[in-house]
């Protein structure tokens, strides 16, 4: 028994060295990388930090894993390339995860955002990373649908298209055939090939334009994002390209809803309402939470992008019966 008692010691000490490693193997994880929920659909937090000398809200952006205009919105009174030294940003990091199957890359033209879930071996704990995007402008939309990964180059050569070398041509200038790997080029350092002729995810010489709309269809994601899955997707992984506006999960037994603005011409009717509640049904929880209709139809109406909470609306307070009420009572229940 002796020799027992400074073994057992020993793993009582351990414990808590083993728990606090655990702790902290989880908040070293990248940003944007979470564990994928067991229940629920909602990931991340939203949070504050405070603006550094000479830091634009664009470096801040970067910095955070948000694009252009989830940044702008949720700063619109911050200046944008002069926040000030100590200035509060929020940083918009809460999502609800995209109401698709979660397999391969899932791209959300409408939030300017891609999700990745990666495969896990056993034992790896189920995750999923999101990253800011760049899409096509007006007139060169993204595709939707299915497909696949096809071919991961690093260093590609661009050809540019038709339509470049037409509005090079309009302006007077010549095109070149090709771009070479370099400083030059809008493909960035890496290019992930989709199974659609002419599309890709890539990376890009304009950082600037992760969160826009604001290229010619292809998928653009900040140089360091596209490098850190270049490696990590398997040529042929799924690739589902959505355009999902709205969308509703839950986070335990709260229901959350986060609307974006629509890329085209959708209304926020009654379609709309009935589909964000048909995402809200199939949980155990449901049937138990009321929901806040007239909630969900204000923020139909003015999305934000941010992850709410569609708690149900307060019961009105009873109201205060004044000197002169309670005398008319009791004159009432005096005749």
């Amino acid at each position: 028994m002796s020799g027992l008692l400074p073994l057992l010691l020993a793993m009582l000490w351990a414990l808590p060295l083993m728990a606090a490693e655990d702790e902290q193997a989880e908040g070293e994880w990248p940003k944007g990388h979470y564990p994928l929920p067991e229940r629920g659909d909602v990931i991340g937090e939203d949070y504050i930090v405070e603006a550094r000398d000479e830091e634009t809200l664009l470096d801040i952006a970067r910095e955070h894993n948000v694009g252009y205009q989830e940044i702008r919105r949720a700063n619109p009174d911050v200046s944008v390339w002069m926040p000030g030294e100590g200035t509060e940003v929020v940083i918009p990091g809460r999502f609800i995860l995209p109401p698709v199957e979660r397999e391969g890359i899932v791209i959300n033209v409408a939030e300017l955002r891609l999700y990745y879930y990666p495969p896990t071996g056993e034992g790896e704990t189920p995750r999923v990373e999101t990253y800011p995007i760049g899409i096509g402008r007006e007139g060169f939309d993204t595709p939707l649908g299915k497909t696949k990964t096809t071919m991961n180059l690093k260093d590609p050569a661009w050809y540019p298209p038709q339509s470049v070398r037409q509005e090079a041509a309009e302006r007077g200038e010549e095109a070149p055939a090709v771009v070479p790997p370099g400083p030059d080029n809008p493909l960035g350092r890496h290019a992930i090939l989709l199974d659609i002729p002419g599309y890709l995810i890539h990376g890009t010489n304009k950082p600037d334009g992760i969160g826009m709309r604001a290229s010619r269809g292809c998928i653009r994601m900040f140089p360091e994002d596209v490098a850190s899955i270049f490696e990590r997707v398997p040529v042929g992984t799924q690739v589902h390209l959505i355009n999902q506006p709205i969308k509703a999960g839950w986070d335990g037994d709260m229901p959350y809803v986060q609307v974006y603005e629509p890329l085209g011409e959708q209304e926020a009717g009654m379609a709309a309402f009935m589909e964000t509640l048909a995402m809200l049904e199939g949980s155990d929880d449901e049937a138990d939470t009321p929901l806040n209709y007239e909630l969900l139809r204000e923020l139909l109406e003015n999305p934000s992008g941010e992850v709410v909470a569609l708690t149900p609306a307060p019961a009105p307070e009873p109201e205060e019966k004044t000197e002169e009420q309670e005398s008319l009572l009791w004159e009432e229940l005096a005749v």
